[in-house]
């Protein structure tokens, strides 16, 4: 037994190159894509079976930082086997334009796609349930994206400074995170839907496009500089559920007429409109608690 696992160790120890791209053996059976050491270039197909010294294994994961800095790669097929790619696995593949996950991918790490500047069209499968930390950040070509019924929480900076101007949130979301769409210039409109119960905040702040966005009754509170620096909006209407409006929440939206505070609402935390220079209309129905 002792033979076996030591056996075994220095298995799982090997990396080998097959097709032109670099593996890590990770048990009897799988492999990952290992760091390709910034060397590949062109379109990049990771076949589902990879052989090595006279073994089969299955390619089921993407490692972290597997194609880190290769800003020379144009397109990139993932196959069925895969279920997991690692963070920052494609982090700054400048070249990169297009990306289609399968349905077998589960797991996706933070960073994967950050500073893709050139990814315009993205395929995301029913199989994810989250985008993660800074997934799609300063993707600036990414106009729209369709997120899939799966997803449930959009992560910190998801789709910060991205290209985004046409977006649906599905209504299966209830977490949006902190910066999620934090200097999204273009984007003009916002639906959050009702099943949306948390927006992080500076979630949309800096979106200086945005002219118009629905706030759920699904809130009860809106984050800290949440809406800061929208200067586009031109009017808010907050609904009944919520109970605070948070610090700066719309400071700086110079483009704001006018506000329709609910009585449902007990608190205003400082500098909420704060430089709202244009704002001419408040409508409270209640006096609150500062």
């Amino acid at each position: 037994m002792l033979f076996a696992t030591i056996g075994w160790q220095q298995a799982v120890a090997q990396s080998f190159t097959f097709g032109g791209l670099k593996y890590n053996v990770t048990s009897p059976t799988t492999v990952e894509v290992a760091f390709q050491n910034y060397v590949v270039i062109g379109s990049v197909v990771i076949p589902p079976q990879v052989t090595y010294n006279g073994g089969t294994y299955s390619v089921n994961s993407i490692a972290i930082f597997a194609f880190d800095g290769c800003n020379g790669i144009t397109s990139v097929t993932i196959p069925n086997s895969v279920t997991s790619i690692g963070a920052r696995a494609f982090y700054y593949c400048a070249a990169l334009t297009s990306i289609s996950i399968p349905n077998s991918v589960t797991s996706i790490g933070n960073r994967v796609f950050a500073e893709c500047v050139n990814l315009n069209s993205v395929i995301l499968p029913n199989s994810i349930t989250s985008i993660g930390i800074e997934t799609f950040s300063v993707c600036s070509s990414l106009t729209s994206i369709d997120l899939p019924n799966s997803i449930i929480t959009i992560g910190d900076s998801a789709f910060q400074g991205s290209g985004l101007n046409s977006l649906t949130i599905p209504n299966s979301v209830t977490n949006i995170g902190n910066s999620a769409f934090s200097g999204c210039i273009y984007l003009t409109s916002v639906t959050i839907p009702n099943s949306v119960t948390s927006i992080g905040e500076y979630a949309f702040s800096s979106c200086i496009g945005l002219t118009s966005v629905t706030i759920p009754n699904s809130l009860n509170s809106i984050a800290a500089r949440s809406f800061q620096s929208c200067s586009g909006l031109t009017s808010v209407t907050i609904p009944n559920s919520v109970t605070n409006i948070g610090y700066g929440a719309f400071s700086y939206c110079s483009g704001l007429t006018s506000v329709s505070i609910p009585n449902s609402v007990t608190s205003i935390d400082g500098y909420a409109f704060q430089n709202c220079t244009g704002l001419t209309s408040v409508a409270v129905a209640q006096p609150f608690q500062k």
